[in-house]
């Protein structure tokens, strides 16, 4: 897809290529709408490629008192389970309970029975300190008097947001990265008539007509529409991860704990082969247009905790493979701690731009749905239709040849690439139907993804398509041999070119994904 190629009109223009906009994008596509989405770096760029990779109800959301929001997210959570196998799959969580730690076992006790009766099953159970120990045997057994074991979700999130986009792609829509929306034009009564796009590479513009624009852009919503609230402004807010391997941190299932320096909720949580500790949260003070990083001072608390929690493991920095840190976008009055922020979205309407920001990961759907209710207006249609349909199409119940992949693979390969996984197995080698060590990632998913999904750098290639840069040594540059001989073919870099984004990939890794020196 290039800028030169794009039609002249368009019903609705979405701005912004996270989960955000890539749900408007599918719930548009669906209702026969001419709609195009924009982005102004690589599709999951920002949050959505660096988010704690939970598809989760918000437990935590239950101690402050935001049942509505908690239900909805369960209600999300249940449906993405249901429709998304392979991409969206179930996680067990473990919350030891200590005897002088906050919230107690009847607090917890009473929070995750509400939970149960918000996805209307009984998923969380309690167990004797012996028992637990059993479950999680490298835990502090200090003032330990047992813990839970309770059900949500997790999430390849950049694969999430490349996967909706697929699905609204598939359906009629348009998608473009690397393309910056530069101006908004409005007619003489105020309202949008169209707006003017720039790559942002090359620098080649084009004037696009449309009467509806929603800007979905995250932390960056008030560059295009400053908030109609004096009072409450967007607040980038930063949360950063850690990666270690398995061997370090053997967890079967995931640990959520308090931290022993200020009690906010932590976690550590097997992902994609690799081991994910986190959160922070922290005011993000930096420039957003720069790749954010982890800084020091989040690396201590995230060791701290883990330090505190697993001392018998002796995990040690030079364990850790690589960090991510994702920016929040959070609408503040600016009182409040950074953890205790509401997670609830808004929506603003202005003369056919309508802005939706904030929210969860998990309640992708409800935001599209909100964002498009109010822009009705301002599109050439009547009604509305389609929010109860599906956002992806169905899994089948018995796949075609698979040539030789097991089961796990295949709804592995399924839930990422819907009906393209049939043509990524079957055109691939048996070599490359491997995974790559140290990850589920199959050899055979480089190629296929070069090939069919708008890839400009390596750092696409790694970092989103595949996650094969925050899960290996050094961003995989031990790999990179192997993965041009794959890759260049679909992607036609020449040597010279291919060496540029080399050197072009380990320097952003760096800043972005080593460790902060």
């Amino acid at each position: 897809m290039k800028l030169k190629d794009l039609d002249d009109k368009w019903d609705l223009i979405i701005v912004g290529g996270g989960i955000t906009g890539a749900g408007i994008l599918r719930e548009a596509a669906r209702m026969d709408l001419r709609v195009l989405l924009v982005e102004q770096k690589d599709f999951a760029w920002g949050t959505s490629s660096r988010s704690s990779k939970l598809v989760h109800g918000g437990l935590r959301y239950l101690k402050e008192g935001r049942i509505k929001l908690t239900w909805a997210s369960v209600q999300e959570r249940e449906r993405l389970l249901k429709e998304a196998p392979g991409l969206v799959e179930t996680l067990a969580f473990l919350v030891p309970v200590y005897g002088d730690q906050s919230p107690g076992k009847w607090m917890l006790e009473a929070g995750l029975s509400i939970y149960d009766l918000l996805a209307r099953e009984k998923q969380h159970k309690y167990y004797s300190e012996a028992e637990f120990c059993s479950l999680e045997p490298h835990i502090t057994r200090e003032g330990l008097i047992g813990g839970f074991r309770f059900l949500d979700a997790q999430v390849d999130d950049a694969r999430l947001v490349q996967r909706v986009l697929n699905e609204a792609v598939g359906d009629g829509a348009f998608a473009i990265n690397y393309t910056t929306l530069v101006e908004i034009s409005r007619n003489r009564r105020g309202a949008v008539s169209g707006v003017t796009v720039q790559d942002t590479e090359t620098h080649e513009s084009r004037f696009l007509s449309t009467h509806a624009i929603i800007n979905a852009t995250g932390a960056w919503a008030e560059k295009l529409h400053p908030s109609p609230d004096p009072k409450r402004h967007i607040r980038p807010l930063r949360g950063g991860h850690l990666f270690f391997p398995f061997h370090v941190l053997p967890l079967e299932q995931a640990v959520s704990f308090a931290h022993p320096r200020d009690n906010r909720p932590m976690f550590a949580l097997p992902w994609e082969g690799a081991i994910l500790v986190g959160t922070t949260d922290v005011d993000h003070t930096t420039d957003l247009s720069i790749e954010p990083c982890i800084s020091k001072q989040e690396v201590e608390y995230i060791m701290e905790g883990l330090h505190t929690l697993f001392p018998s493991l002796d995990i040690s920095l030079n364990d850790c493979i690589s960090s991510i840190a994702g920016v929040r976008p959070v609408l503040s009055e600016g009182k409040l701690e950074p953890s205790k922020e509401t997670r609830e979205h808004v929506v603003w309407e202005n003369d056919g731009l309508v802005t939706v920001t904030g929210g969860k990961l998990t309640t992708f759907r409800r935001l599209a749905w909100d964002a498009l209710k109010a822009i009705k207006p301002y599109l050439p249609m009547p009604k509305l239709y389609g929010e109860s349909e599906p956002v992806f199409s169905p899994v089948p119940d018995k796949p075609y040849e698979k040539n030789g992949v097991s089961d796990q693979v295949w709804r592995r390969l399924y839930g990422r690439y819907g009906e393209g996984a049939r043509e990524l197995v079957e055109m691939s080698a048996p070599k490359d139907l491997e995974s790559i060590p140290g990850t589920y990632t199959l050899w055979a998913e480089l190629p296929f993804v070069a090939r069919h999904e708008q890839v400009r750098h390596l750092s696409d290639l790694l970092l989103r398509r595949v996650r094969i840069g925050l899960l290996t040594s050094r961003g995989g540059e031990e790999y990179l041999g192997r993965i041009q001989k794959l890759c260049r073919p679909e992607l036609g870099w020449k040597k010279k070119h291919w060496k540029e984004e080399t050197d072009m990939y380990l320097r952003l890794w760096n800043h972005a994904h080593a460790l902060p020196t």
